[in-house]
């Protein structure tokens, strides 16, 4: 299978074909593709959903993919790898955390709200523009289109969350996620009590209410998915390992390199230098 590679942090390209069926591949980095015009199937890890204009996709890394044009298309990839994400700000990040940790990896459209196709449309016409024109300053308008695409893209996937169209354990257990998704960094918010209160479930049934929901308990839970989170910091962003021990509010840092090596088999600096950061 063809692994490709991109040697910049973002890359932008179009594509235009009539009759074309795609080579199934994998990438080393993320891809957003929009469909500017044109009908046919686009096919993540097997599985199979058809395509038509103004629908935004999203291929994660590792993530076997290709499309079987059926008419005239116009596709409009936009390419991003590990370094691009280093250069953005912590609260970015944050943004992001819902494509990179709620996203099912299936085929399919990621904006639920219709008012923000035109909207993603208007976007991607302008990175071309600005893509050829190359007039002053062009890469950090470019870089600013980029990052707007990618937080309308996590805010369709949190609203994909909420309204249950995306597969969870039971629907009952969508808003109690997400309540936990949006409060991870306030660890006051994170105790069974607060929960409990939040939801009007008693403090005593609580994390027997949430294990028959998600089929996991509500700690495990709230610390796999701070583990997860907690990856995306070391592999993503230069911060200092103090500086993510204090915005997840572990007690110190022997209490996070603890908790990450406990999951992981190795402490978070140890993951970095095996994944090439120093």
């Amino acid at each position: 299978m063809e692994i490709r590679n991109i040697h910049q942090p973002f890359e932008l390209d179009i594509l235009e074909v009539s009759s074309y069926t795609a080579k199934s591949h994998k990438n080393t980095f993320f891809e957003m593709i929009f469909v500017l015009e044109g009908e046919g199937i686009q096919i993540v890890n097997e599985h199979k959903l058809p395509y038509s204009a103004d629908k935004l996709f999203l291929v994660f890394p590792e993530d076997k993919h290709s499309f079987e044009v059926k008419t005239l298309t116009k596709f409009l990839f936009i390419r991003f790898n590990h370094s691009y994400l280093k250069n953005q700000s912590k609260e970015w990040i944050q943004k992001i955390e819902y494509i990179f940790h709620n996203h099912n990896h299936l085929p399919g459209c990621m904006l639920k709200t219709v008012t923000d196709k035109p909207l993603i449309r208007a976007l991607a016409l302008g990175l071309i523009c600005e893509n050829e024109n190359r007039n002053p300053n062009h890469h950090e308008v470019i870089t600013q289109l980029i990052n707007t695409i990618i937080t309308i893209a996590a805010r369709n996937i949190t609203l994909l969350n909420a309204s249950g169209l995306i597969s969870t354990p039971s629907k009952d257990s969508v808003s109690l996620l997400n309540y936990i998704h949006e409060n991870i960094y306030s660890p006051e918010c994170l105790r069974a009590e607060t929960i409990a209160d939040q939801f009007n479930i008693s403090a005593t049934y609580i994390s027997e209410y949430f294990k028959k929901h998600t089929g996991e308990s509500l700690q495990q839970y709230i610390t796999l998915y701070k583990v997860k989170l907690l990856e995306t910091r070391l592999l993503y962003t230069q911060m200092r390992l103090s500086e993510i021990c204090d915005e997840f509010g572990f007690t110190d840092l022997s209490h996070m390199n603890k908790t990450f090596k406990k999951y992981k088999g190795v402490s978070p600096t140890e993951y970095r230098k095996a994944n090439g950061i120093e």
